[in-house]
């Protein structure tokens, strides 16, 4: 396994992070033994960050990847990610959700927190995209960075993280406060316009070349969405996809059909070329995937080792 640097922080971070999330399904799921056989695999294979959110399950990520973790010894070295996300009727104390956020996810995981990051979209205007919150949200006086920096101060968090969704120049201003230690963002071979400028033309949603402002801050960057939730992989929408609101369908039949042209026209497997793609951006510390089961793992880490040129 490759590790690279977080950022301007020390942490040395697996090139593959292992995402807890619904649309893999699996630690949002109830089969104990495939959680446990493939969280198993992905520490024997050198993975060692995890990423998860109170969100994912309505909790059920977070208390089973906890139960998982400790089921193997808590395996030294590793990290766990989670997130905040402000409810709507939040604004009136910030403080006081991040706080009880945090503490029900301290509870469920059993484990310490490696980063903590906002899991909102950030837009000029509260509500432009689903659950979208301002910049002034973030920065402002008892705003979201105050209580995420009160939580880093006392010990229950070591970092600081952004969920790198919004609209560009919203999220821009809050990258470069330079209070954020890392973001994540969207970006796959349908949609590499996180990581480099697109003509605007381009007929989808623009993330601004957002790394470039991150590599010149020394922010670490996640990679998301590698696969385009399944699309590249020529999969059927899962369940996940059916509701949200946040990558919803439409996006993804638009994206299964580029990627079954891309695919038709490359001869390659999606999987590979996809993968490789996230991991070669410079800016790019680790890129996070939905693992479903152990044979996903294994793959994954064959690809990743692979040279681009295979």
């Amino acid at each position: 396994m490759e590790y690279r640097t977080l950022g301007r922080t020390e942490l040395r971070v697996s090139a593959l992070a292992f995402g807890a999330g619904p649309v893999a399904g699996l630690m949002t799921g109830d089969d104990p033994a495939a959680q446990l056989a493939t969280v198993r695999r992905a520490v024997e294979a050198g993975v060692n960050w995890f990423d998860t959110a109170p969100g994912y399950g309505q909790g059920r990520s977070e208390t089973n990847l906890g139960r998982v973790l400790s089921e193997l010894g808590s395996p030294g070295g590793v990290h766990v990610a989670t997130k905040f996300r402000l409810p709507a009727e939040g604004f009136a104390d910030v403080r006081g959700h991040v706080r009880r956020s945090v503490a029900e996810s301290l509870q469920r995981l059993g484990a310490p927190i490696t980063l903590l990051q906002l899991h909102n979209g950030i837009t000029a205007r509260r509500g432009d995209e689903p659950a979208s919150i301002t910049p002034a949200d973030v920065l402002g006086p008892g705003g979201v960075l105050d209580a995420f920096r009160e939580l880093r101060d006392a010990g229950l968090v070591a970092h600081l993280g952004l969920t790198g969704t919004g609209q560009p120049d919203a999220l821009r201003e809050v990258v470069r406060s330079g209070a954020f230690d890392s973001v994540q963002v969207p970006y796959h071979l349908l949609n590499p316009s996180a990581g480099r400028v697109v003509p605007e033309t381009f007929d989808e949603t623009n993330h601004g070349n957002i790394m470039a402002d991150c590599a010149e801050l020394g922010m670490g960057v996640f990679a998301i969405r590698v696969f385009a939730a399944g699309a590249l992989l020529g999969r059927p929408p899962g369940a996940h996809t059916l509701t949200t609101p946040y990558f919803p369908l439409a996006l993804y039949e638009r994206d299964r059909e580029r990627a079954a042209r891309f695919a038709a026209e490359s001869g390659a497997g999606m999987a590979g070329v996809a993968l490789r793609f996230a991991l070669a951006h410079p800016a790019v510390t680790a890129a996070i995937i939905g693992f479903g089961s152990q044979d996903e793992v294994e793959e994954a880490a064959r690809f990743a080792g692979r040279p681009e040129s295979t």
